[in-house]
C-alpha cells in the first residue's frame, strides 16, 4: 500500500476518523492502531506479520529483562538483543549475499562450498524495523528510558504504520512519550501537515519519478551507451531522484504522524546545501546517521581515541552503513568511499589547525559556494556505486564521463528545469516552510480542503502516469 494511492488515501481517511472517535479511550485506541498498523504491514505480504510480532515479544521481554539488572549493568541481555536481531537481518537480507560470495571464493580454491542455496523473500522494511529494535534494547540497558508500560505500548511502537516500511527511525525515547499523554492532545498542526504531505506527493510523483524515467533509468540501464554529459546528468539526476523520492517518503511519513497527534523529527535539512561531509551527513537522513553516531561509532571509541584509530572508526562505521543499505559490494564500496573520504576531510581538518594555515583570500560566500560544489561532486561520485547495477557498471560509467560524444541524447531545457526544481526543492525542508503552513492554518477548513483539492490536482496532471514505488523500500 503505496502513500501516493487511492488505496491509501482511503486506509488513512478511515484510520484518521478512527482515531480522533477512539483517542480518549485509552485501550480501544491503541487496539486500533494496533491493527491498523498491522494490517498495513499485511497488505505488503501477510507472511511476514507473523515476524514482526515475533520481532516485538522477543525485543519486549530482552528489555524487561534488561531494565531489573542493577548497576553496572548486565550486559547479557543487551548482548542477546543485538545477536537476535541482527542475526535475523542477516539471514533474510544477507545470506543470499554471502553465500553467493561464498560459492565463488571457493570455485577458486577448487573447494565445494557446503553452504545451500535458498530462495526467499525480503521482508518489506527490515532494516528498518531491526534498528528502532535494537536502540530500544539499547537504551533501556543504558537507562536512558524505562521499558515501554506494556507490550501493546511497544508493538505500537514497533509497528506504528507511518514509519515502518521506510522509516524514519523513530527511537522509542522519542515516540512511546508521546504515546502515553496522545489522549490529551486538543488540536493537530494541520498546515504543517498539508504542507509536508503535498509538498512531499509532488517530490515524488512529479520531480522524483520524472528524473527516474527520463535520465537516470536510461543511464543506468544502459551504461555502455552513454557518454560525456549525459552520464553527468544521469548521475545529478539520480541524486536528485533519491533525495526527491526518499525525503517526500519522510515528509508524507512524518505529515501523516502529526495528523495522528505524533511529532516526527526532520530527517532531511537540504543535504546538498552542504559544506563538507560530515555536514552532509547532518542533513541527509538524519535518522540513520545519528543512530550510526550513536550506536556504533561512539561505542567504537568515536574521536575520544587516537587520531587513527578515529579514522578507523569513521571508515568501519560507514562500511557497515553501506552494507545496511544492501547486500552488495556495490553498497560496501559506497560506504567505504563515504567513510574514508570523512576519514580524509578530517585528517585535513587536524592537520591545517595544527600547522595554523592562513584562509585562502576569497570571500566566505566564495568559499561556501565552491565546498558546497566540491562535496555535490564527492557525494555524487559515491552514487554511482549505490545505483548502478554491479562495480563493473559503476566504474563504466564514471570512465563514461571522459568520453566526449557529438550530440547528448538527454540535454533538454526541460530536463535543465527538473534538475532546477529538484535541487530547489530543499527549500522545502525544516521550517522553510512555516509562514505557508501559518498562512494555511488561518484558512478556514472549507478553503483549506479546496487548496489541497488544487494542489493534488495539480500534482496529478504534472506527474508521470502511475506511481512507482519509493526508493528506500528495496532496504
Amino acid at each position: 500500500m503505496l502513500f501516493p494511492t487511492l488505496a491509501f488515501g482511503i486506509f488513512f481517511l478511515l484510520v484518521f476518523c478512527g482515531h480522533w472517535l477512539l483517542v480518549r479511550y485509552q485501550l480501544p485506541w491503541k487496539i486500533f492502531i494496533l491493527g491498523v498498523s498491522w494490517f498495513f504491514y499485511a497488505c505488503w505480504d501477510w507472511r511476514f506479520l507473523g515476524l514482526l510480532i515475533l520481532y516485538t515479544v522477543v525485543n519486549h521481554c530482552l528489555a524487561l529483562a534488561a531494565s531489573r539488572c542493577g548497576t553496572p549493568p548486565d550486559k547479557r541481555w543487551m548482548i542477546m538483543a543485538v545477536i537476535f536481531n541482527i542475526g535475523l537481518l542477516g539471514f533474510f537480507k544477507y545470506y543470499g549475499f554471502f553465500t553467493i560470495s561464498a560459492y565463488a571464493a571457493c570455485a577458486r580454491l577448487g573447494l565445494a562450498c557446503p553452504l545451500p542455496l535458498l530462495d526467499f523473500v525480503l521482508p518489506v522494511g527490515i532494516s528498518f524495523i531491526t534498528f528502532r529494535a535494537i536502540s530500544y534494547v539499547i537504551d533501556v540497558h543504558r537507562h536512558v528510558i524505562e521499558p515501554a508500560h506494556s507490550l501493546v505500548d511497544f508493538a505500537i511502537y514497533k509497528a506504528f504504520f507511518p514509519q515502518l516500511i521506510a522509516g524514519p527511525i523513530i527511537r522509542a525515547r522519542h515516540f512511546l512519550p508521546q504515546l502515553y499523554r496522545i489522549a490529551s492532545v486538543a488540536r493537530v498542526d494541520s498546515g504543517r501537515a498539508a504542507v509536508l504531505i503535498l509538498g512531499g506527493l509532488f517530490k515524488k510523483m512529479v520531480i522524483a519519478n520524472y528524473l527516474a524515467e527520463k535520465l537516470v533509468d536510461p543511464v543506468f540501464t544502459n551504461p555502455a551507451t552513454f557518454y560525456g554529459l549525459d552520464v553527468l546528468l544521469g548521475v545529478y539526476g539520480y541524486a536528485l531522484q533519491l533525495y526527491c523520492d526518499f525525503s517526500a517518503y519522510s515528509d508524507i511519513a512524518i505529515g501523516v504522524a502529526l495528523l495522528l497527534g505524533f511529532d516526527f523529527p526532520e530527517n532531511f535539512n537540504a543535504p546538498y546545501f552542504a559544506t563538507s561531509l560530515r555536514d552532509f551527513w547532518s542533513r541527509w537522513h538524519i535518522s540513520l546517521s545519528t543512530w550510526l553516531r550513536d550506536y556504533l561509532y561512539v561505542p567504537l571509541g568515536g574521536s575520544r581515541c587516537s587520531m587513527a584509530r578515529t579514522y578507523t572508526n569513521l571508515i568501519l562505521t560507514f562500511l557497515l552503513g553501506g552494507l545496511w543499505h544492501g547486500a552488495s559490494w556495490t553498497f560496501v564500496t559506497w560506504g567505504a568511499l563515504h567513510g574514508g573520504c570523512l576519514a580524509l576531510e578530517r585528517f585535513a581538518r587536524d592537520l591545517t589547525g595544527r600547522l595554523n594555515l592562513p584562509r585562502l583570500p576569497l570571500p566566505d560566500r566564495a568559499v561556501r559556494f565552491f565546498q558546497r560544489i566540491l562535496v555535490i561532486h564527492v557525494v555524487c561520485l559515491t552514487w554511482f556505486f549505490f545505483r548502478g547495477q554491479s562495480f563493473g557498471d559503476a566504474m563504466l560509467l564514471i570512465n563514461n564521463i571522459f568520453i566526449l560524444q557529438g550530440h547528448s541524447q538527454l540535454f533538454t531545457p526541460f530536463v535543465i528545469f527538473m534538475l532546477v526544481a529538484g535541487f530547489s526543492t530543499q527549500f522545502m525542508d525544516g521550517a522553510r516552510l512555516a509562514p505557508v503552513w501559518n498562512a494555511y492554518n488561518r484558512l478556514p477548513p472549507v478553503w483549506q480542503g479546496l487548496a489541497a483539492a488544487v494542489v493534488v490536482t495539480i500534482i496529478v496532471v504534472l506527474g508521470p502516469e502511475g506511481v512507482a514505488p519509493f526508493i528506500y523500500f528495496q532496504f
